[in-house]
């Protein structure tokens, strides 16, 4: 059975759209662009922090010389809940779908720069309750979860309340922005006096050097919240094959667009995916049939999915009846070449 999720209202959508514009948005600010109290804003982000709806981490950072690849990966349904916990429990899997009809799991591989990656290549075929593999890899990423915004501001209020910094506009990080930075990772709205605590530097350190991480574009948040609490029950994956010479303004035109939260250019005859929230089947089919339309796409293939098992930052949850066991882990960057067998039933494993 599903459970029903209740939908934030009007004032705390726009609080956490305010959070996407800048995670460490100060409450005065919030409170004087959104026309709120200040005690309003202080007091619903608390309520949304404590309840766990929403929750602001630093956006993950891939290692120098990582490729990103895209795994659609077909399962037999008696075997989806083990292959599906199998790659949860990896490393290098930050990211990982199971499609409404139980049958396709959609995942994210961090692999190295070498020509051929084991679990790609040797695990997942081997592995006797996977039917098919296809691997993509990223060429250009056009839109990231972590640029994505809900749509209920205007663009002079993201504007007003978008970090005051020149993203690159000084060199690189050295040690301390690094600890720092770290120490972020779960909590990006951690204060300098727990940072302090926590990292053993001064205060004023950290004050100072918080300041300068923000002026030079170096503080990249994600707003972990279920975007069925934002309205937007509905959740796809589109693959869509589109001409070389259009690629790029197709590829720019969605990332433009309100309900892609991520769209990214892929080798492959599928050569640009776009993951999708909309509030219903309607507005999924309206941004199909016309939002797509024109834009000289030769295919689309859209994929519904059914449970988030495993993305960054958050906990799995269930907006369909399977899987039963899948739990998710919290990310690492780190790039993990084993995983666990599948079960002690299978005679193949994905490690």
């Amino acid at each position: 059975m599903e459970t029903a999720i209740d939908v934030l209202d009007e004032r705390d959508r726009r609080l956490v759209a305010a959070l996407q514009c800048d995670g460490r948005l100060p409450v005065e600010r919030a409170a004087t662009v959104l026309g709120l109290s200040a005690r309003t804003v202080r007091r619903r982000w608390s309520a949304l922090f404590a309840d766990g709806i929403v929750k602001v981490v630093m956006a993950p950072q891939l290692p120098d010389g990582t490729r990103v690849m895209l795994l659609r990966v077909r399962v037999l349904r008696g075997r989806l809940d083990a292959v599906t916990k199998a790659l949860a429990a990896r490393d290098d899997i930050p990211f990982i779908d199971v499609s409404a009809g139980g049958d396709e799991i959609s995942a994210i591989a961090l692999t190295g720069s070498g020509p051929r990656n084991r679990l790609v290549f040797e695990q997942l075929p081997a592995t006797s309750a996977v039917t098919s593999v296809t691997a993509q890899t990223v060429l250009h990423v056009f839109r990231d979860a972590a640029d994505w915004r809900l749509d209920v501001l205007t663009a002079r209020e993201r504007a007003a309340l978008a970090p005051r910094g020149r993203p690159g506009s000084a060199g690189p990080l050295d040690a301390t922005d690094d600890l720092l930075l770290a120490a972020l990772a779960d909590d990006a709205r951690a204060s300098a006096a727990s940072l302090a605590a926590r990292t053993g530097l001064p205060d004023s350190t950290v004050r100072r050097r918080l300041t300068a991480l923000t002026a030079r574009g170096a503080l990249r948040t994600l707003v972990v919240v279920d975007h069925r609490r934002l309205g937007l029950a509905v959740d796809a994956n589109v693959w869509l094959q589109v001409p070389p010479d259009h690629l790029d303004e197709v590829g720019r035109r969605l990332a433009q667009h309100p309900a892609v939260h991520g769209a990214l250019a892929t080798t492959g005859q599928a050569n640009l995916h776009a993951a999708v929230w909309l509030p219903d089947l309607e507005a999924l089919y309206h941004f199909i049939t016309e939002d797509l339309a024109g834009l000289g796409i030769h295919s689309v293939d859209t994929v519904l999915v059914g449970t988030a098992v495993k993305r960054p930052g958050h906990l799995a949850y269930r907006s369909g009846s399977r899987p039963s066991s899948s739990r998710a882990r919290p990310n690492s960057n780190r790039l993990s070449m084993l995983g666990p067998a599948i079960s002690s039933a299978s005679s193949r494993t994905l490690g």
